[in-house]
């Protein structure tokens, strides 16, 4: 097993071509914030000790990860890349080597990180640079080497033509023995435009001093995609999604039009399962196998079982058992428990309601707060009336009942089983088993009294004079 390092993420960047109050490094790409997937690559590379450096919009960053294992420190001015690494200097204390990460490059992946940290330590190298070699070098740093010997890394604005031609660039992330690069840091001035100490001198520096600084070559360049403004977010989103979904494809599941599809990188999807075009799977979203989802669907951290079917719905936190139908147009809100065999059909919303195996509410229909037993039809635009100004309420109907369409239920309220509830009905009070509750008022017909009305009224306005 490879050795353990530290980890430093620079992340203290003001971000002010994103143009927001959220730091840069808590905008989310496919459901996570940029920085997690840094920190992600940089546990699953071998990372013992992690520590993010954070400026703007510092207490946030902290408050987000409050819960993970990290130390931060605070760069209060940002004064460049060597000075923010200067800033983790007592916090790496005891480590051999560190590895330099960008907290907004989220697309690293960890066997790039662990195979940089195997290389240096081949290398028996001071500092280990990761490269990539791009069609368009354009803005980025040249990688100035002969052989895997790094001697300079020139920056585009400072390159001659010559050197502008070379298609090798800086990806940005470094390993370095710990106790020489903050050696050669302290030698780092800021004798530049910007009044910047910059991390790529150390790399001049070193070689000053002889000491050993090396290439180590990614061959794929999308890992290098960094994050600036919403134009890069977008596009970094665009890559990193079509990774998942092309994954998922691999593993068994059909997307109809990939590109219309949104899959965020906590999501699981079983086998043969079929994704239609304009569905959105959020968050901790679990599918089973066999499933067809038809969009346009958006289902957010909710568990799915074996061969359902949503149809152009939204579901949000809910947990669906095996064979259950949902939609079209169907609003599931959180808290809703769905056993096997269920229907919910066109414009039903259910809210924090338990629905047992075979129950049908097919269409029209407002349950929430709700316990319902198994094999229950619900008719067409029943409500369950769970609010009353102050405090929700539940209703409780039992196996085996038979709601009539347009009955109002009042809660708090029980159906036993095996009861009917007449078409038409508001329910105030419980229905017994095997009863028919009729709660409406009584038929009256009045013959002749739309020919007495007409004649009244058109009386009248003759009357007048109109």
């Amino acid at each position: 097993m490879m050795e353990d390092f530290t980890a430093v993420i620079l992340a203290a960047g003001e971000g002010t071509r994103m143009k927001s109050d959220i730091p840069k490094v808590l905008h989310k790409v496919c459901g996570q914030p940029i920085l997690t997937y840094t920190l992600q690559a940089a546990r699953q590379a071998g990372a013992q000790k992690i520590v993010v450096v954070v400026g703007n919009g510092a207490d946030k960053v902290k408050e987000y990860y409050a819960q993970e294992n990290i130390e931060f420190v605070l760069q209060s001015d940002q004064k460049g890349t060597g000075h923010a690494l200067m800033q983790a200097e007592n916090a790496v204390k005891g480590s051999s080597q560190i590895v330099v990460l960008c907290g907004d490059m989220p697309m690293v992946t960890s066997d790039s990180i662990e195979g940089m940290v195997k290389f240096h330590r081949q290398q028996k190298a001071a500092c280990t640079v990761m490269t990539a070699k791009v069609p368009d070098p354009t803005g980025y740093g040249r990688i100035i080497r002969e052989g895997n010997k790094v001697l300079d890394i020139r920056e585009h604005k400072d390159a001659t033509p010559e050197e502008r031609e070379i298609k090798e660039i800086n990806a940005g992330f470094y390993c370095f023995d710990t106790s020489l690069v903050f050696s050669a840091l302290a030698k780092v001035k800021n004798d530049n435009i910007q009044g910047e100490y910059y991390l790529t001198d150390v790399v001049k520096i070193l070689n000053q001093e002889e000491k050993l600084v090396v290439a180590f070559e990614i061959k794929n360049p999308d890992e290098l995609h960094g994050i600036n403004d919403r134009r890069q977010l977008a596009q970094v989103q665009k890559l990193m999604q079509q990774q998942i979904i092309e994954y998922w494809m691999e593993q068994g599941v059909t997307f109809i039009n990939p590109d219309t599809c949104m899959v965020d990188s906590d999501v699981q999807i079983g086998r043969d399962t079929v994704i239609y075009p304009g569905v959105i799977l959020e968050g901790k979203t679990k599918i089973g196998k066999g499933c067809t989802i038809i969009g346009p669907c958006r289902i957010k951290d909710t568990v799915i079982g074996d061969f359902c079917e949503i149809v152009m719905s939204q579901i949000d936190d809910s947990e669906l058992d095996e064979n259950v139908k949902i939609g079209p147009y169907c609003n599931l809100r959180p808290g809703c428990k769905l056993s096997s065999k269920v229907k919910v059909g066109d414009f039903v919303e259910l809210k924090n309601t338990k629905v047992g195996e075979g129950t049908k509410i097919p269409h029209l229909s407002y349950v929430g707060d709700a316990v319902l037993g198994k094999h229950i039809n619900i008719g067409a635009g029943v409500i369950f009336v769970n609010y009353d100004g102050y405090k929700k309420h539940q209703t409780v109907v039992e196996d085996d009942a038979f709601i009539g369409c347009n009955s109002n239920l009042i809660a708090p309220v029980t159906i036993k089983a095996g009861s009917f509830v007449a078409a038409g009905s508001t329910i105030t009070k419980e229905v017994p088993e095997n009863a028919l509750a009729i709660a409406r008022a009584r038929q009256e017909n009045k013959l002749g009294w739309v020919i007495k009305r007409r004649n009244k009224i058109e009386g009248g306005t003759k009357g007048d004079g109109k």
